[in-house]
């Protein structure tokens, strides 16, 4: 039985963002999104009114921002914090 810590017991968790950092981190990923949906989808939504086209684009943006953007925007933070920390 070893007694040696492992790499993922010794490391210290990364505290949660604060509200500027987690504000900063959800425009990273939607604006980018927005943007390349508005010019992928936009012209096929041009002649949809307006809430129509926004109910469509939140459909499509939401997810992509919550389940793809926003975790790996979290774990570049915490790398950059943790490589912080050790120096």
């Amino acid at each position: 039985m070893s007694t040696t810590p492992t790499a993922a017991a010794t490391t210290q968790p990364v505290a949660a963002p604060s509200r500027h950092q987690l504000a900063l981190m959800i425009w990273l990923a939607v604006f980018p999104t927005l943007t390349v949906l508005n010019l992928t989808v936009g012209s096929l939504l041009k002649d949809a009114n307006t809430v129509l086209r926004t109910l469509v684009m939140a459909s499509i943006a939401v997810p992509i921002v919550v389940y793809l953007l926003l975790p790996r925007l979290h774990r570049v933070r915490a790398r950059l914090l943790s490589r912080g920390a050790v120096r």
